[in-house]
C-alpha cells in the first residue's frame, strides 16, 4: 500500500510539473514578439513607402542606371538588382538594393561575381533608388534560410581637424538647407586667386607623392610621376579640372578655372578619356587608369578618391554662385546637362559617404588654406553638411 501512495503521489508531481511547464510554454509562445514576415521581390516593389522589412530575392545582375542592369563585367560593388526569379531580364520586375560600404566587399558583384543566381534575404528600408523600386539603408544581408550578416561596425572619421581657425564656420552654426549654402559661400568666396601658371606649382606641393617627394600622385589614376613630367603630351600629367571648364563656360582665368579645391594633377591621356562628362556609375574599364570607369556621357574614378572628387565638386557648387563674375555653377541630377551644370548630385553624395574624409585630405585642405588661397572646402571640415544642403534632391 505504502509503495502504491507513494507512486501515485510521484505520478501527481510530475503531472503538476508537466502541467506547470505546458502553461509556461504557452505563456512564453503566446508572449514571444512575432517574427518579421520575409516578402517578395514583386511585393517590395509594390510597397516603396519607407517601410522596414526583408526581402527575398534572386541576384541577377548589378544596376548601373534607372533602366540598365548590368550581368557581368560589374564596375564597382555599390549595389544588387534582384528578382523572383533567376531568368527575369525586365527591370521593372528588380527591385534594387544599394549595398552600403560596409558590406561591399561581401556582398558586391565586384568582388564576389559568384553571387549572381543566388538566393539572398536583404533587410532594408523600402525606398526608391537610381529612380526605381529599391531598398536603401541595408542592415542585413544573408543567403535565404541563413543566419543574417550583421551590420559592421562602421570605420571611424577622422576626428575634427584642430587646424580649422577659431570661429570660421560661426556663421553658418545652425543653419540647414539654401541658408546654410548661403551662409558657407560667404565664407569662403573671399578666397585669393591663383595664375593657371601658378596652379602648376600649387598641385606639386598639394598633390605630392607622400613616399617620393620628387612626384605627385594622378588623381584618377593614383600613379606616381615625376612632378617635371608636367605638360601636354602623351604620359605627361596636366591640370585636371574636376569641375569642366565648358560646364560654366569660365576658361582658365583667375577664378574657378584656376582653384585647386577642385584642380588634380592627371595623366593626358586620362583626361582626355574623362574629358567634359559628368559623374555617375561608367560603363567600360579605362586604359591608363586601374578601378576607372566609362561610358559615352559619364566617368567614374577610383573608389579610393570617390569621396574627394565629390567633396571638391561640391565646393565649386557653392563657391561659384554668379555673385562674382563668373557662373552660377550648380548640380543636379543629369548627364549632358546646360551649362553651368554638373551631375550627378545624388551619385556624389553616395561616394561622398562611402569614401570618408582622411586625414591626408585635411591636410591638403589645410595647405590650400596656409598658403595659397585662403579659403577652407567646408565639406571637407564638416561632411554633415553635403546632406543638409544637396541631400533633399535625392
Amino acid at each position: 500500500m505504502s509503495f502504491s501512495v507513494s507512486r501515485r503521489l510521484r505520478l501527481t508531481l510530475a503531472s503538476l510539473v508537466a502541467l506547470a511547464l505546458a502553461s509556461f510554454m504557452a505563456v512564453v509562445i503566446t508572449t514571444a514578439p512575432a517574427q518579421a514576415a520575409t516578402i517578395t521581390v514583386s511585393t517590395a516593389i509594390a510597397t516603396q513607402n519607407g517601410s522596414t522589412a526583408t526581402v527575398r530575392g534572386y541576384v541577377v545582375g548589378q544596376p548601373t542606371a534607372t533602366n540598365t542592369v548590368v550581368t557581368s563585367n560589374y564596375p564597382n560593388d555599390y549595389a544588387l538588382a534582384i528578382a523572383d526569379s533567376t531568368s527575369e531580364t525586365s527591370t521593372s520586375k528588380m527591385l534594387y538594393v544599394q549595398i552600403p560600404d560596409a558590406f561591399r566587399s561581401s556582398w558586391g558583384l565586384q568582388s564576389t561575381p559568384s553571387l549572381k543566381g543566388r538566393q539572398i534575404d536583404v533587410t532594408g528600408t523600402l525606398t526608391a533608388y537610381f529612380s526605381h523600386p529599391g531598398l536603401k539603408n541595408a542592415t542585413a544581408f544573408a543567403f535565404a534560410g541563413s543566419t543574417p550578416t550583421p551590420t559592421p561596425t562602421p570605420t571611424a572619421s577622422p576626428t575634427a581637424d584642430p587646424n580649422i581657425p577659431a570661429g570660421y564656420y560661426d556663421s553658418a552654426a545652425g543653419l540647414s538647407g539654401s541658408a546654410l549654402k548661403s551662409a558657407l559661400h560667404n565664407i569662403i568666396d573671399g578666397n585669393t586667386t591663383l595664375t593657371y601658371s601658378e596652379v602648376w606649382e600649387a598641385l606639386k606641393v598639394l598633390d605630392q607623392d607622400p613616399n617620393n617627394s620628387a612626384n605627385v600622385i594622378e588623381f584618377y589614376s593614383g600613379v606616381s610621376t615625376p612632378k617635371t613630367n608636367n605638360g601636354g603630351d602623351a604620359d605627361n600629367w596636366n591640370r585636371e579640372h574636376t569641375w569642366p571648364q565648358s560646364h560654366g563656360d569660365f576658361g582658365t582665368v583667375n577664378g574657378p578655372g584656376t582653384d585647386v579645391h577642385h584642380l588634380r594633377p592627371e595623366d593626358v591621356t586620362v583626361n582626355s578619356t574623362r574629358g567634359n562628362k559628368d559623374f555617375d556609375l561608367g560603363g567600360s574599364a579605362v586604359s591608363q587608369c586601374s578601378d576607372c570607369w566609362t561610358d559615352a556621357d559619364s566617368f567614374e574614378p577610383r573608389d579610393s578618391v570617390k569621396g574627394d572628387l565629390a567633396r571638391g565638386i561640391l565646393y565649386m557648387a557653392v563657391r561659384y554662385n554668379g555673385d562674382d563674375g563668373f557662373a552660377d555653377l550648380e548640380l543636379n541630377n543629369s548627364v549632358n546637362g546646360s551649362t553651368n551644370y554638373l551631375g550627378k548630385v545624388c551619385v556624389l553624395l553616395a561616394w561622398h559617404n562611402a569614401d570618408p574624409v582622411t586625414t591626408a585630405e585635411q591636410a591638403r585642405n589645410n595647405k590650400i588654406y596656409s598658403t595659397y588661397q585662403h579659403n577652407r572646402n567646408p565639406f571637407i571640415d564638416h561632411p554633415e553638411y553635403a546632406q543638409s544642403i544637396f541631400g533633399a534632391a535625392c
